[in-house]
């Protein structure tokens, strides 16, 4: 049996979803505050409660094979306004996580973290090897989950891997509220008419990967004895106004790009070396991305935050 805290949200529940196809039971943990229970299917097992409650995660790894945890806050901006919200549930999160999966007897520990660990990277596709710089209060947090991570696998025998994933992008990511996405926030705005914001001039760039991508990566490492941190990218960087021609494309529309102040803590590009990835987990993303753009526009919208 596998467990995935925050597998009501976006990316998580492209995990279940892979997980169920691969012929695997599936319990959620999910707070639902920004997750939706209607993305999933109802053989799911929904538990729902709080990841970084020692005693909620400790019942929910209960017998649990596998634990991906996903379950985060997850915006830069977010972390900027509420660093100690942020610091709960991800650097606590992932303790509480990991000590319940250790208590259960699982097998394997798949630990989401993400490329904003390396903040301003000198080397550009950046290796696992560059040295982090967090410029923020989430990549702080995530940066220290990592760590937790890799003691447990020294000090108590845990198997773990963090993944340092990307931009994922794709069906079920929302449109709404102050921290959405690019991807979403772009296709929202050119559905409407309206003309996509751009926070900085938009020559940033982005190493965007396809979330059914993302969902394979996680069965791939779950199913790995690899250690360490993996990068999860594409290994192509993308500018914000290239990622708005691309959508226009995909889409079919015109739209003419809204410039705002640049957004504290953003860092101006990011690009994986997804060589380890390859080498370690024998995955590469697949989905070019003004496919990935289609399938995404295609897909309806959900109204979670």
């Amino acid at each position: 049996m596998w467990l995935v805290t925050g597998g009501a949200g976006f990316i998580g529940s492209h995990v279940v979803q892979a997980a169920l196809h691969a012929g695997h039971r599936v319990r959620v943990l999910d707070d639902l505050s920004t997750g939706d229970p209607r993305r999933l299917s109802r053989e799911v097992e929904l538990v729902r409660g709080d990841a970084a409650d020692a005693d909620v995660a400790r019942r929910a790894a209960a017998g649990a094979e596998v634990v991906v945890h996903l379950a985060a806050h997850r915006a830069v901006p977010r972390s900027v306004d509420d660093p100690l919200a942020t610091d709960r549930a991800n650097t606590h999160g992932t303790l509480a996580v990991l000590e319940a999966a250790r208590a259960g007897g699982a097998r394997r520990v798949v630990l989401a973290s993400s490329s904003s660990v390396y903040g301003s990277a000198a080397a550009l596709p950046t290796p696992e090897t560059a040295e982090p710089r967090p410029a923020s209060p989430y990549a702080v947090s995530k940066l220290a989950g990592e760590h937790y991570a890799r003691v447990h696998a020294e000090l108590f025998g845990l198997s773990t891997v963090s993944l340092r994933l990307f931009n994922a992008y794709g069906p079920g990511q929302s449109p709404e509220g102050p921290y959405a996405q690019l991807v979403p926030r772009v296709l929202d705005a050119l559905r409407r008419g309206d003309r996509p914001v751009v926070f900085g001039d938009g020559t940033q760039s982005r190493d965007l990967v396809y979330v059914g991508d993302v969902a394979r990566a996680v069965l791939a490492a779950a199913a790995t004895d690899a250690v360490g941190v993996v990068n999860i990218g594409s290994g192509r960087a993308t500018s914000v106004l290239d990622v708005i021609a691309a959508a226009t494309r995909a889409m079919g529309v015109r739209g003419e790009p809204h410039f705002l102040p640049a957004r504290p803590g953003d860092v101006p590009h990011t690009c994986a070396d997804p060589r380890r990835a390859a080498a370690l987990l024998g995955w590469r993303a697949t989905v070019p991305l003004e496919e990935g753009l289609r399938r995404t526009a295609r897909a309806p919208v959900v109204a979670a935050a």
